[in-house]
């Protein structure tokens, strides 16, 4: 912790923060829809994660102090989260509610804040920190766009399918005996293609029960069934339209791919009867069904067609990139598998400019991923096969872009021969990524 001597020292949160964090947060945050006053959602997103969390306690915030009143004056926190993408397991940070006391702005709080989390994240071994927000703002402290965000058109209402009468599956409320059955769905998720945040079923259980009613990110989830009510997929939306009368999906699944003709219909249809009902409740329009998902994303390809809708991305930051490709590697070696790739030589390099690394194969197959000498210059070094600087390697890790795309936006992404083009081509397809991370 970074305690300097100065009016404000940074360290991790206590147990006795929660109301002035509470307070602070809930009078920076979102301040266009209250008119200026304080978030009542805010402040009970952040008590909620002071108690009762399943993956937060009150260190995981960390907090700048004014040493003279020894009151907390800006804060961050950090969700853990385990993403999957098949066989890879990536540890990630999700950074939230990161807000200034107003009386205390103009400091470099938040620069402190965030030197604080990325030590600890790169002490602990935290794959991947990510973080939306203030649009180019985060860039100063490392991140880059590098996790598509939403894309899928809106559904208009009166495009919206009616309850279907002889469907094999039907919808339902979503409820906390669900969990179990909530967690297996997730768990066969994650072992498809694309990034997954499974929950387990803790974790579906404090979504579905456990939050305080005001909390801000408090979802309402619909589960999938079928004839024997058992749960074969889910969507989570918002518990009311916004003010301009649109519902936003959050995500959705189905454990058997296969079931997504049927069962997108049978979603689509119940998330008009949600959005149409909480609209009333709140005295709001209800102007269609807003999917926070990939264009790609099935529940969008299924529906009606729609008004297309520019994607966004997340931020995101990795303080180790040889550590993430060893955590990837074994994506890596499937997708060679599947593309019957061999490469021909005992080692790759690649370069960042920053890192060295060398990939190793035995027999043709990926073995390791191992930290490797950095060059002066390692783009004009015939002994390293690929030069991609972090931000781009980043990109190609997530499937944010192709190779080729990253070959056309990076004059300084170099790949030495054609073998090495077609070998790092297949390791990093443009995959849609199926995250709802945890909040």
């Amino acid at each position: 912790m970074n305690t300097d001597g100065s009016r404000y020292r940074i360290r991790a949160g206590q147990p006795g923060d929660v109301a002035e964090l509470a307070a602070i947060n809930a009078a920076v945050h979102l301040q266009a829809q209250t008119g200026g006053k304080p978030h009542p959602g805010i402040a009970a997103w952040t008590r909620d994660l002071f108690a009762g969390h399943p993956t937060v306690t009150p260190a995981d915030f960390l907090v700048a102090e004014d040493v003279v009143t020894g009151r907390p004056v800006a804060s961050l926190v950090a969700v853990t989260q385990q993403w999957r993408h098949g066989p890879v397991q990536l540890p990630v940070v999700q950074v939230e509610l990161v807000g200034t006391d107003p009386a205390h702005r103009g400091q470099r709080l938040t620069d402190r804040l965030f030197e604080a989390l990325h030590e600890r994240c790169d002490r602990e071994s935290v794959a991947l920190q990510l973080i939306e927000g203030i649009p180019y703002f985060y860039r100063r402290f490392g991140y880059e766009y590098a996790l598509a965000s939403g894309g899928a058109p809106f559904v208009p209402a009166a495009a919206l399918p009616g309850a279907p009468t002889a469907a094999a599956l039907r919808a339902r409320p979503g409820t906390p005996a669900d969990a179990d059955a909530l967690a297996a769905v997730d768990a066969a998720l994650a072992d498809q293609d694309g990034l997954h945040c499974p929950r387990d079923a803790a974790m579906w259980r404090y979504e579905l029960g456990d939050r305080d009613p005001e909390n801000f990110v408090r979802r309402g989830v619909i589960a999938l069934v079928d004839p024997d009510d058992t749960v074969v997929g889910y969507t989570v939306h918002a518990v009311r339209p916004s003010a301009a009368g649109e519902l936003a999906v959050f995500a959705a699944g189905c454990a058997r791919p296969a079931d997504w003709a049927v069962a997108a219909p049978v979603l689509l249809a119940q998330l008009g009867v949600v959005g149409r009902q909480t609209a009333e409740v709140a005295g709001r329009p209800f102007s269609g069904v807003r999917p926070l998902l990939d264009a790609a994303h099935p529940l969008s390809r299924f529906a009606p067609a729609g008004v297309p809708h520019r994607p966004g991305a997340w931020y995101v930051r990795t303080g180790d990139p040889v550590a993430l490709l060893r955590r990837w590697a074994p994506a890596l070696a499937r997708r060679w598998r599947t593309a019957a790739l061999r490469w021909p030589d005992r080692t790759l390099r690649v370069d960042t400019y920053g890192h060295g690394m060398q990939l190793e194969f035995r027999d043709g197959e990926l073995s390791a991923v191992a930290a490797a000498p950095r060059t002066v210059a390692p783009a004009d070094d015939p002994a390293v096969h690929a030069v991609l600087p972090v931000d781009a390697l980043l990109q190609l890790v997530l499937g944010h872009r192709t190779l080729a795309e990253v070959l056309h936006a990076w004059p300084d992404a170099v790949i030495r021969d054609r073998t090495t083009e077609l070998f790092l081509a297949a390791a990093f397809p443009r995959t849609p990524p199926m995250v709802w991370p945890i909040l």
